[in-house]
C-alpha cells in the first residue's frame, strides 16, 4: 500500500522536528564542552596545580552568583572582590542553603568574563567539578582554588584585563541514586512509626 503526498509530508514534518529537538538536546553539552576545552565563551582552564611565575602586577577578580529561576537554594560568594598578583594563587568560597524539608542536588556551571580572560584564568579545584547535595536546613561554604596564568600579560587582547568576573549559576539536577534510596528508605521508615 503506498503512501499518499499528506502521509509522506507529515512523515518528513515529524522527522525535521525529531532531528532538530535531538540536535537542540545536544547543543548544550557540546558547547560547554567546547568552551571548557578551549576558553571561549569566558570558559576557565583547569590545573592540577599552581603557577610558579608570580608577577609583581595585580588583577582584581570579583565573584558573581545566580541560580536558576525557581530554584529554591540560598547561593552567594562569601567575598565579592579579592585582589592578587598575576600568578598567584588564589582562594575563594562560596555559601549554599538549602532552607527546604527536603535534600536537594545541585550542579553550577560557570564562564569568566571579559571573554578574553576566559582562557587565562585557571581553577585549580572548584565545587563546580562536582554535583553538591545539601540537605534540608544545610548551608556550607564551598571553595574555589584559581591562578591567573602570567601570560596574559603578552596576550594581544586580554592584556587589558585589570578585572575579571568569576560567574557561577546553580541549577537543580536529580538526586544520585545513593542518596535517593536513602530518602526512600527514611521514608519507609517513616511510615512504619
Amino acid at each position: 500500500m503506498a503512501m499518499d503526498a499528506k502521509q509522506k509530508t507529515v512523515l518528513k514534518l515529524v522527522g525535521v522536528g525529531v532531528t532538530m529537538g535531538a540536535l537542540a538536546w545536544a547543543s548544550v553539552p557540546f558547547y560547554d564542552w567546547f568552551c571548557r576545552v578551549t576558553g571561549f565563551g569566558g570558559a576557565p582552564g583547569v590545573a592540577s596545580v599552581g603557577s610558579e611565575d608570580i608577577l609583581d602586577e595585580t588583577i582584581k577578580i570579583r565573584f558573581d552568583a545566580s541560580k536558576e529561576r525557581g530554584f529554591a537554594w540560598e547561593f552567594k560568594p562569601v567575598q565579592r572582590e579579592t585582589e592578587l598578583r598575576i600568578g598567584e594563587t588564589g582562594l575563594a568560597f562560596y555559601e549554599a542553603y538549602n532552607p527546604t524539608d527536603r535534600p536537594i542536588a545541585g550542579s553550577a556551571s560557570y564562564n569568566v568574563t571579559p571573554y578574553e580572560a576566559g582562557g587565562f584564568f585557571t581553577k585549580i579545584d572548584c565545587f563546580c567539578f562536582e554535583e553538591q547535595v545539601l540537605q534540608p536546613g544545610e548551608r556550607v561554604q564551598m571553595p574555589v582554588t584559581y591562578f591567573v596564568d602570567p601570560e596574559i600579560v603578552t596576550d594581544r587582547d586580554a592584556k587589558y584585563t585589570h578585572t575579571i568576573t568569576l560567574s557561577y549559576t546553580f541549577y537543580e539536577i536529580d538526586l544520585p541514586e545513593s542518596q535517593a534510596a536513602l530518602d526512600a528508605g527514611a521514608e519507609t521508615d517513616n511510615t512504619v512509626n
